[in-house]
């Protein structure tokens, strides 16, 4: 079972909400928030942790533990987490067991060279064949992203056999951008 949030309006990445944003995020949230050099990186990475201690049902602030590969997750057990953000949105997803979320835009530029360097024959053949070849392509990599998030990996070196079908993954298109989680 997992719960998501997802906030796409954008008026708020204000300078005035980062601040305000910076009072209810632990110092170590704010002191990586503060590490991105442009306002929309601070805004994305203070709104996520806002997002997520709603999904927590707290307003105490929490730290994470990063695993060996940088995956942050919580002390606690059973409560697992995944944040992703986009140009256009910013998505958080709480699960009691592993979980992924990935959110990309859709207007996202798509070159044949990357489409054959990240996607599988099959893969290859679903996105050309799809009226819609730029969707198809950012549907299949962020359910290739999701999944590895949940991995916990991150970004591995193949990741044209990353799927095979047997993954638990939802995904939801949008106007503007896509999302899929894998548990």
């Amino acid at each position: 079972m997992h719960e998501y949030l997802i906030c796409d309006d954008m008026t708020l990445c204000t300078q005035a909400d980062v601040e305000r944003l910076k009072t209810i995020v632990s110092p170590q949230r704010r002191d990586q928030a503060m590490h991105y050099k442009h306002l929309f990186g601070q805004w994305a990475c203070l709104k996520s942790y806002e997002m997520l201690l709603r999904l927590l049902h707290t307003a105490a602030p929490v730290s994470f533990v990063y695993n060996e590969h940088g995956k942050p997750f919580l002390p606690q057990k059973d409560t697992f987490f995944s944040i992703s953000h986009c140009k256009e949105a910013v998505a958080v997803v709480v699960s009691d067991r592993e979980v992924g979320i990935d959110i990309e835009s859709r207007n996202r530029r798509v070159s044949q060279e990357l489409i054959e360097r990240v996607m599988n024959e099959d893969e290859q053949r679903y996105i050309t064949g799809h009226s819609e070849p730029a969707t198809a392509f950012i549907e299949l990599w962020t359910k290739k992203e999701a999944l590895l998030k949940q991995r916990g990996t991150g970004i591995i070196d193949d990741l044209t056999n990353v799927l095979t079908g047997d993954e638990e993954i939802e995904t939801h298109i949008f106007d503007n951008y896509i999302v899929s989680i894998c548990q």
